[in-house]
């Protein structure tokens, strides 16, 4: 048997997930402090950060960790841009060659700002947090804590085998389209049952509609709101055939359409016949 190998740690990774919360900057904070790590994403504006008595200009893109005790607060540049910022709160976590319950990476600090594909990752793994903490699923608190953990590693993975500068002028790497049609996809495949628009997936991806739309259509040949009607489709001829008590107006609301008639047609279009004579075919 192969001996467990804490490479970056002393024992397991084990970070407690304390909340989540997005904030939309309208006014400047007071100076404060927690006993616990904060990561924020800043995911829209311009703004500056105090932390630990040394200013940081921010933007889109970038990454604070705000370790337990350091003072901070924020401003913001533009009152018709205001920052956006997600916040991932959590503590219990002793990484090698770092103060036990701290995170600071060398010649960083306290800003980072990652490749675009960590960015968007990290930005993906809020999403999922935020989304998991409102939930009620079995395991919802193993599933935030593996979240976290992620969130950890993405961000020690590049940082401490591949720092990057922060000098002005830094720009982000290209953007891998597969890696980006990847996400896409796997978006689509966790929220088809919800409302989603091609500018809703854009705002999740942090790129514009039209490029998704692009390398979407030049990767897979489809459209992203056509890969989103094949998945549901899929999914509703599953549930046809499970729930033979549901009703056609339920299966729909399963699969995101609140108007069963719509949703009748589209599952025509798509298999040649409706929601009803297919399931009568297959009692």
């Amino acid at each position: 048997m192969c001996e467990i190998q804490y490479d970056i740690t002393y024992n397991d990774l084990n970070p407690t997930f304390l909340f989540t919360c997005q904030l939309s900057r309208k006014e400047p904070e007071l100076p404060h402090s927690h006993d616990f790590i904060e990561i924020a994403l800043i995911l829209s504006g311009e703004g500056h950060f105090m932390l630990d008595g040394k200013w940081y200009p921010v933007k889109k893109g970038d990454v604070l960790l705000i370790n337990p005790g350091i003072q901070h607060h924020c401003t913001y540049i533009n009152p018709d841009a205001p920052l956006e910022e997600s916040y991932v709160a959590f503590t219990d976590i002793h990484i090698r060659d770092m103060e036990r319950n701290q995170i600071l990476f060398p010649g960083h600090e306290c800003l980072i700002r990652p490749g675009e594909k960590t960015f968007v990752t990290l930005s993906r793994l809020c999403s999922l947090i935020k989304t998991e903490s409102t939930s009620c699923q079995p395991g919802r608190y193993f599933m935030l804590k593996a979240y976290v953990t992620q969130m950890i590693l993405l961000l020690y993975r590049e940082q401490v085998a591949a720092p990057v500068s922060i000098e002005d002028g830094y720009e982000f790497e290209s953007t891998n389209k597969k890696y980006v049609v990847e996400q896409i996809i796997d978006y689509l495949d966790c929220h088809y049952n919800e409302k989603i628009s091609l500018d809703q997936i854009a705002r999740n991806m942090y790129l514009s509609p039209f490029y998704i739309s692009k390398i979407f259509k030049s990767e897979t040949g489809d459209t992203p709101i056509n890969h989103l009607i094949k998945v549901r489709m899929e999914k509703a001829k599953l549930l046809l055939d499970k729930q033979k008590d549901a009703s056609i107006q339920d299966i729909a609301l399963c699969v995101g359409y609140d108007d069963a008639y719509h949703f009748s047609k589209l599952f025509k279009k798509h298999f040649g016949e409706s929601p009803s004579k297919y399931r009568k075919k297959q009692i």
